[in-house]
């Protein structure tokens, strides 16, 4: 919270600029400034904001990135305050065009300015920055300054901002000499400012975005190019070796400093062919819950995907364009690679099947759903994926019997498929206190409900299971001994446990039904979304979910509404079957008698209870 407020209150210092840009709007006055120094903030902002997500759209662009690994938590905090040196340039400017002529006095394009512009920025601009950008590489400025901005392991175009204000200042040298030259001549124009100005940003992003967005055949069939611009492995590579590649966007003085890495080019000729691409050894196979976390994914906003969902006033103003993603993604989309970590040397994927929660409650969609997992299943079997884990309402009973119906059409497979289950139910019995002699179970007959019950009864626990269908209690006790039976008690209102004071909640519970509770409950739940915590006197439990070991890495997004570092039970049952190398699938009903088995795998593996 408090780094949100930060990132708020920074953009008071705009605040002198906007009531000058507001007069001028309310005024009617034409030619001034202020207005346009505020659009050309906001443009530059878009441009990097666009030039992140195309970046981390890893669907398009991950056998073409650079830098392999993944963006971290640790970065992403240090980088928080990237747009710092665009505020500080927008106030920079206003001081400049206090004295700049007016609008009305300048012609919208004057093709002399442009080319003043083009000269002054390759004789001034270029080795300018490049022999500042060397002398930044020296002990002091390095150590006190520069290696502040090589922290970051994995360029992005946020990176690019990131640094010192004595870099930023510098920068803003380098940046307005070609646009003061031109305009102190007296040929300067409304469209070079802001052309210089986003073609400048625009090429800083494609070189910190690390993915190779310029194809070799370019630099081949124009060898000239190779001297004149610069593409994204040339930089990431002085960002990874800190001895080489100094130059702003020209290689050109880094050939004349003999500072130019020789192996840039066949670099950049390897990994602009997007033939390489790691087989993850895991994939969970996740699904959208609605439109607004929708927009909690990385490629669009890193400061929410970075924390907890949470359902920000900002976000609602860009929720028709999510609509209209949404209705796009249904007719047209096939389940994409959203996100990756590394653990234990196993690289672990996210993909998305592109269905919104309300579209499972759909009769005539669930075929077309099924289709979507059968082809994830299918294309990762071809991968050589190990284990396929499915999420959620991907695994639903009445959708697809939790898996069975895809090992059962395709019995050859060699993808293990799993419901993950089994740890979920794991994680809410190892959550009940041992001294505990009776339980209230909703949901009581669904898969999770039927493992929980069964379990807690073994351990001579007494179960009150809320359910009003008599042969499916029936069935449930016929599957333990006749001595364990009679702790299986079926109810059928929540009145039956007002003396109850552990509640294990599996389908949603509003207010009317949680009074029933005594002072004192706790909710235990594995119900999606979780219930809303009306009662005060009263304790309410998260959903079942695993904290990852502290080794985890390439983690920058959180799982929906959790924390940092956790992710859902479900989730971290699949990555133990995979880091176990089990070869049995776990599809269907849960398998009661493997909980503890599971459960002690996840230990040893150091994934932790939250």
């Amino acid at each position: 919270m408090s780094e949100t407020w930060c990132t708020l209150l920074q953009y008071v210092l705009c605040g002198p600029l906007v009531a000058m840009a507001a007069r001028e709007w309310s005024d009617a006055r034409a030619g001034g400034w202020w207005l346009h120094l505020l659009l050309l903030f906001a443009l530059r902002s878009l441009t990097y904001q666009l030039w992140y997500s195309f970046a981390n759209m890893l669907f398009l662009t991950r056998t073409r990135r650079v830098i392999k690994d993944g963006v971290e938590f640790k970065q992403i905090d240090s980088e928080w305050d990237w747009d710092n040196f665009l505020i500080l340039q927008a106030l920079l400017g206003s001081i400049v065009l206090c004295r700049a002529p007016s609008l009305e006095e300048l012609p919208l394009l004057q093709l002399k300015g442009c080319v003043i512009a083009l000269v002054l920025h390759v004789g001034v601009s270029e080795p300018l920055f490049y022999m500042a950008h060397r002398c930044f590489h020296s002990g002091y400025l390095f150590t006190h300054y520069h290696s502040i901005h090589h922290s970051s392991p994995v360029p992005q175009p946020f990176t690019a901002g990131f640094g010192t204000p004595l870099e930023h200042l510098v920068l803003s040298a380098v940046m307005a000499a070609p646009l003061l030259g031109a305009f102190a001549t007296g040929h300067g124009s409304a469209s070079l400012a802001y052309g210089y100005v986003l073609v400048f940003d625009f090429l800083r992003c494609m070189g910190y975005s690390n993915v190779e967005a310029v194809p070799s055949r370019l630099f081949e069939a124009l060898p000239v190019l190779r001297y004149l611009l610069y593409s994204p492995t040339y930089l990431s590579l002085h960002h990874k070796e800190k001895n080489c590649n100094f130059c702003l966007f020209m290689p050109l003085f880094d050939f004349l400093g003999k500072t130019a890495n020789k192996k840039s080019w066949d670099l950049q000729k390897e990994i602009s062919s997007g033939k390489k691409d790691h087989v993850p050894d895991f994939i969970f196979v996740a699904h959208i819950i609605d439109i607004m976390s929708s927009m909690h994914v990385p490629f669009v906003f890193r400061s929410v995907s970075s924390m907890p969902f949470t359902n920000y006033i900002f976000l609602l103003v860009l929720w028709p364009i999510a609509f209209l993603f949404m209705a796009f993604m249904w007719a047209f989309s096939k389940t994409f690679v959203l996100s990756f970590y590394i653990l234990r040397d196993r690289l672990c994927q996210t993909w998305v099947v592109p269905r919104y929660g309300f579209q499972y409650f759909l009769p005539f969609a669930r075929e077309g759903i099924n289709d979507q997992i059968e082809l994830a299943i299918l294309r990762a079997d071809k991968l050589g994926v190990k284990v396929l884990s499915l999420a959620a309402l991907n695994k639903n009973e009445s959708l697809n019997g939790g898996g069975t119906l895809f090992i059962t059409k395709h019995p050859d497979l060699r993808v293990r498929v799993v419901h993950g289950n089994t740890l979920t139910a794991a994680v809410i019995l190892n959550e009940i206190p041992m001294d505990v002699k009776e339980v209230f179970l909703t949901g009581a007959t669904s898969k999770l409900g039927r493992a929980i019950a069964l379990y807690l009864c073994r351990k001579n626990i007494r179960v009150l299971m809320l359910t009003l269908s008599t042969e499916r209690l029936v069935k449930i006790q016929k599957e333990v001994p006749a001595d364990y039976q009679h702790h299986l008690v079926q109810v059928t209102k929540y009145q039956a446990a007002q003396n109850c004071k552990t509640w294990i909640v599996g389908k949603w519970l509003p207010l009317r039904d949680q009074r029933w509770a005594p002072p004192g409950t706790h909710f235990h739940q594995f119900v999606v979304p979780p219930v809303i915590a009306y009662r005060q006197d009263c304790t309410y439990g998260n959903l079942a979910a695993m904290r990852l070991p502290m080794d985890v890495q390439g983690l920058g997004s959180c799982e929906y509404t959790l924390e940092r570092g956790i992710m859902h039970a479900c989730h971290a049952g699949g990555i133990v079957h995979c880091l176990e190398g089990w070869t049995h699938h776990e599809v269907g009903a849960i398998d009661v008698d493997r909980i503890d088995v599971v459960w002690k795998a996840a230990l040893k593996h150091g994934l932790q209870p939250v």
